[in-house]
C-alpha cells in the first residue's frame, strides 16, 4: 500500500507534513519568479534558464509518490470500474487520504498547501493509469477548490474548504441543454426573495455529480442584463428541490459520473452566493482558463499511459523473424508519436508555469488543451494499430485509452473554441 502523501500533525501545530515539504517554501519563490538562474559553475556573464521539465524536490517526490499510488491502488480497479461504469468508493476515499483532492488548499484547512504546477503533475500521473480518476481530481483542484479559495468568504472557507480537502467531492454546474459552447446563454434562474434565492432550471453534463456533496451552480439573477446577471451559488447536495438524475451512459471516462441536474424551487440563502452578484461569468471564464491546463495534463498523461502500455508489446512481438519494433516503418511512427507527446507535455508545463508566475497564459492554455487532445487521439489510434488484433480487445487497456481520449476535444471548451480564442489573442498581439 502506498504511504500517505499527507499527514496531519498534533493539534498544537496545524502543520501538514509531507514527504516533499522541506523545499516547498524555497521552490514557491523560485517558481513564481521569471528571473533566470545562474549556476555557480557557469561561465561569467552567461545567464541560463531551467528546462521546463526541471522539478523541485517537492514536485519530484510528489510525482513519484502519485505514480506509485496510482499503480498500487488504482490500476487493479480500472477495468472493473470501466465495465461497471462506476467509481470505486475506495478510490475516492484514498484520493482524500493521500491529500490529492486539496493539493493547493492551505494547511489551515487541512489541505496539502502545494502549488498549481503540483496539481498538474498529479493529474498527469493519475491519467496515465485511469483518466476517469484524473478528471475527478482535476475538477476538484482546478475548479472547485480554486473558486472557494479565491472567492469564498471567511465563513464559506471554514465550512467547505476543510471538507473539500478531506472528504467532500465538489461539482461545477454551468452547461445546459441550450448552452454548451455558448455557455452564457444559460436559462437557469435565481429569483431574489428577502434574504434568499429560489433557483429553477436544469443542468447537463455535470461531472462528479453522483458523488458530490456540494455544487457550484451558475444561475442568472437578472435575465434582462444577459450574461451580466450570472451569479455563482453554493448548493448543498441535500437541498430540497435538487434532483440528481440518472448518469449518462458514455463512450469513455465511464467511471467518472456525468449527470443531469434539475432545480425545482431550490431555496438558497443569500449567504451562499459565492463572490459577487452578476460576476459569475467572469469567475467561470477565469476558472475554465486554468482548468484547460488541467485537461491538457490529463490528455498528456492519457497519451503517455497508452504509449507505455504499448511499446513493450512491440519489443516482444516477433514477425518475419524480428521484433515488430525493429521495422523501420514502425520506428518512424513510434518516434513521431513520442515527439508529439513530448511537445504536448512542454506546452502544458509552460502554460502551468506561466499561470503560477502570474503572467498571461490564456493563449498558451488553449494551445496546450487543443494540441494535447489531438496528440491523445493520434497516440491511442496508433497504439491500437501497433498492437494489432489484441489492441482491439478489452484484454489490454489500449481500447479504453482510445475511448477515453475523445472527450478531450469537447469538454472545457471544444477544439474549435480553443482555436477561435487563440486566433483572437494572436490578432491582438499585432495591434499597432
Amino acid at each position: 500500500m502506498a504511504a500517505p502523501l499527507v499527514r496531519i500533525c498534533s493539534k498544537s501545530c496545524r502543520h501538514i507534513s509531507r514527504p516533499w515539504a522541506a523545499c516547498q517554501a524555497g521552490w514557491r519563490s523560485r517558481s513564481t519568479n521569471p528571473a533566470a538562474d545562474v549556476s555557480s559553475d557557469q561561465t561569467p556573464g552567461v545567464v541560463s534558464f531551467p528546462p521546463l521539465q526541471t522539478y523541485s524536490e517537492e514536485e519530484s517526490m510528489m510525482r513519484e509518490a502519485v505514480r506509485k499510488y496510482a499503480q498500487e491502488r488504482i490500476a487493479p480497479l480500472v477495468s472493473k470500474m470501466d465495465e461497471n461504469s462506476a467509481m470505486d468508493q475506495e478510490v475516492i476515499r484514498s484520493l482524500f487520504e493521500q491529500g490529492l483532492m486539496g493539493v493547493e488548499i492551505d494547511p489551515e484547512y487541512n489541505g496539502t498547501g502545494s502549488t498549481f504546477f503540483s496539481s498538474i503533475l498529479v493529474i498527469e500521473e493519475l491519467a496515465k493509469v485511469d483518466p476517469s480518476v484524473a478528471v475527478l481530481c482535476d475538477i476538484q483542484n482546478t475548479l472547485i477548490n480554486k473558486l472557494f479559495a479565491e472567492l469564498g468568504s471567511t465563513a464559506q472557507k471554514e465550512q467547505y474548504l476543510s471538507r473539500l480537502s478531506t472528504d467532500m467531492v465538489g461539482s461545477f454546474c454551468l452547461s445546459e441543454a441550450e448552452s454548451g459552447s455558448d455557455a452564457f446563454s444559460l436559462k437557469t434562474r435565481a429569483d431574489k426573495h428577502k434574504d434568499y434565492y429560489i433557483i429553477n432550471g436544469s443542468k447537463l453534463w455535470i461531472s462528479n455529480a453522483e458523488h458530490a456533496g456540494v455544487f457550484l451552480v451558475m444561475a442568472n439573477v437578472d435575465p434582462s442584463s444577459g450574461y451580466k446577471g450570472i451569479t455563482c451559488f453554493i448548493v448543498d447536495r441535500d437541498t430540497e428541490g435538487l434532483e440528481i438524475c440518472k448518469k449518462e451512459n458514455k463512450l469513455g471516462l465511464r467511471a467518472s459520473s456525468t449527470c443531469p441536474l434539475n432545480f425545482d424551487n431550490v431555496k438558497v440563502p443569500e449567504k451562499n452566493v459565492l463572490g459577487q452578484i452578476g460576476q459569475g461569468y467572469k469567475y467561470a471564464i477565469g476558472m475554465l482558463n486554468g482548468g484547460r491546463i488541467g485537461i491538457a495534463a490529463q490528455m498528456v498523461g492519457l497519451a503517455q499511459g497508452c504509449f507505455d502500455n504499448t511499446i513493450p508489446y512491440t519489443r516482444q512481438r516477433v514477425q518475419f523473424g524480428k521484433r515488430i519494433f525493429d521495422f523501420q516503418g514502425m520506428q518512424h511512427q513510434i518516434a513521431h508519436v513520442a515527439t508529439q507527446i513530448e511537445a504536448g507535455r512542454l506546452l502544458t508545463y509552460n502554460a502551468a508555469r506561466l499561470k503560477e508566475a502570474g503572467r498571461p497564459f490564456i493563449k498558451e492554455a488553449c494551445m496546450a488543451k487543443y494540441f494535447t487532445a489531438e496528440v491523445a487521439t493520434l497516440t491511442t489510434s496508433k497504439c491500437i494499430e501497433w498492437m494489432g488484433g489484441v489492441g482491439f480487445t478489452k484484454d489490454y487497456p489500449i481500447e479504453k485509452y482510445y475511448r477515453d481520449c475523445k472527450i478531450g476535444t469537447i469538454y472545457e471548451g471544444t477544439t474549435n473554441v480553443q482555436l477561435s480564442t487563440m486566433a483572437k489573442l494572436i490578432d491582438k498581439e499585432y495591434d499597432i
